[in-house]
């Protein structure tokens, strides 16, 4: 039969046309991937082809016939392109023919058009965006996986253990049907998916609803919903947290974010872009922010600056906000280790670059006098503490010398307040920064002045001055695609957007 429709695409029977044409895509690649072996069909082959001699001419032994193809022949490139321009409907099918197949339709470009094609108004949604869940923003990352495009919320390990894995859970699928047909399921709650929708607002800003907001309703009402939120959020019971502060703000945050039930606006936000003169890596990493538990802050580097821009936020710093500034061109150098645990020692280390960049400032300008350069700020033995003189980010990752490659003793001064003791024991470097602090609800913010510690490629660490605090960032291990910013300007363009909304 296989022999019979490729020859001329009738069959052996009346009515084989009719059935050929009914019979699905996927059954018509399993015939012509399967080898034929009946000799019947053999010998109606060989007999179709009549004898021809040399020059047209009978008698002079048969041609050989026309070698055949079959799908599993092609290129793996040229397979790709024709699944991909197949109906969604029939890839369930055509991926069940054989093993070469289905790993074929794995492949992302496959799934990229069919989003462009099928899902025609969702096609921008795949990469990285904020929810606004006012001063606590968020991570959704929306990815297609298999005949879904789902939105996955990424949420920090529990408090304090800042070099866990991140955690996740679905909010919404966008399941792929018939061509340029989708249904949305919103899966907020615990009974399961249900219906909802999606609207996109332009092209980096969409929403989702959620019709049938009961789904997120528990029996044991709202205390139930509380405990069960509360181990999902903080992995432990309100009777475990003894700070009074930190339960006022867990409930504050129970509170407010529960009153969205899914119905969420999303900004897209970009990646930082890499350079090879950047000091670390930026990224997402995760951070330990006290009563506020930990926190996804967005390391990036903007010539002889790092800025640490708050992703998730709390009542006092919100997300969008800009929580460090590291100076780069202002290296400090820290004191031994037992000057290092009076923390009058580093304050005055720190204080003193700070007065330099006052008076600099001014200088620039025009409101007082030039700040000689013998006068940078310098630690016990009288070695340099800040240099203003470098140019750049470049520069600081030059000047790194063996000693500090190889890393230098670290300990946390008397009375500076830690969430995480397992903090690391060595660093490479440190650097004048900044860091914002604000009253509730972002009343009053200032930033002060505190010391930035490079630990390694994958953590760092802030000193607040001010609040005698520390903070360890780890970063966020995740492969996250469709979110590298088309452009530096566009990166640039997207920090500008995420903080004005909670300026």
């Amino acid at each position: 039969m296989a022999v019979c429709a490729r020859l001329c695409g009738v069959g052996p029977a009346r009515g084989c046309r009719r059935r050929q044409q009914r019979r699905g895509l996927a059954e018509t690649a399993a015939a012509d991937s399967e080898p034929d072996t009946d000799p019947e069909e053999e010998r109606i082959e060989a007999g179709a082809v009549a004898p021809v001699g040399v020059g047209g001419g009978p008698g002079a032994g048969p041609s050989p016939p026309p070698p055949r193809c079959s799908l599993l022949e092609l290129p793996p490139e040229l397979l790709v392109e024709i699944f991909a321009s197949l109906p969604g409907t029939d890839l369930p099918s055509l991926a069940q023919v054989c093993s070469k197949f289905r790993r074929i339709l794995h492949t992302d470009t496959i799934w990229r058009r069919r989003c462009r094609e099928v899902l025609h108004r969702y096609r921008h949604i795949l990469g990285l965006w904020q929810p606004d869940i006012g001063p606590y923003g968020g991570l959704l990352n929306v990815v297609v996986d298999g005949l879904f495009i789902i939105g996955w919320m990424y949420l920090p390990p529990h408090d304090p253990h800042v070099d866990d894995p991140m955690r996740f859970k679905p909010l919404f699928r966008i399941h792929l049907m018939e061509r340029k047909s989708a249904t949305v399921e919103c899966m907020y709650g615990h009974k399961g998916p249900h219906n909802g929708h999606i609207q996109i607002v332009k092209r980096d800003e969409f929403s989702t609803k959620c019709n049938q907001t009961d789904h997120h309703r528990m029996s044991g009402g709202r205390q139930e919903e509380f405990r069960t939120w509360l181990r999902e959020e903080w992995g432990r019971t309100l009777e475990d947290i003894f700070h009074e502060h930190m339960q006022e703000l867990i409930l504050m945050k129970f509170i407010y974010t529960s009153q969205y039930d899914n119905c969420l606006t999303y900004r897209r936000i970009y990646l930082p872009p890499s350079h090879p003169s950047d000091l670390i890596r930026p990224g997402l990493f995760k951070g330990t922010y006290g009563s506020h538990g930990l926190e996804i802050v967005m390391l990036s580097f903007h010539g002889h600056r790092a800025r640490g821009t708050k992703i998730t936020g709390d009542p006092n710093i919100p997300a969008g906000q800009q929580t460090v500034e590291i100076d780069l061109r202002r290296r400090i150098q820290l004191p031994d280790v037992e000057n290092l645990q009076n923390f009058n020692e580093l304050s005055r280390i720190v204080l003193e670059v700070r007065e330099q960049v006052r008076q600099e400032q001014q200088q620039e300008a025009g409101e007082g006098p030039a700040l000689p350069p013998e006068q940078p700020a310098r630690g016990p033995g009288g070695a340099p503490a800040g240099d203003s003189r470098e140019p750049g980010a470049g520069a600081a990752v030059d000047e790194q010398s063996a000693e500090s490659r190889k890393g230098q003793p670290f300990v946390l001064p008397m009375g500076v307040s830690s969430r995480n003791e397992d903090y690391p024991r060595t660093c490479r470097m440190c650097f004048y920064g900044t860091g914002l602090i604000a009253g509730h609800g972002f009343t009053s913010p200032e930033r002060t002045p505190g010391v930035f510690i490079l630990f390694d490629e994958d953590r760092f660490g802030f000193i607040w001055l001010e609040l005698k605090s520390f903070s360890l960032y780890s970063r966020v291990q995740a492969t996250f695609r469709n979110a590298d910013a088309p452009s530096p300007q566009a990166f640039d363009e997207m920090l500008k957007n995420i903080q004005s909304l909670t300026s």
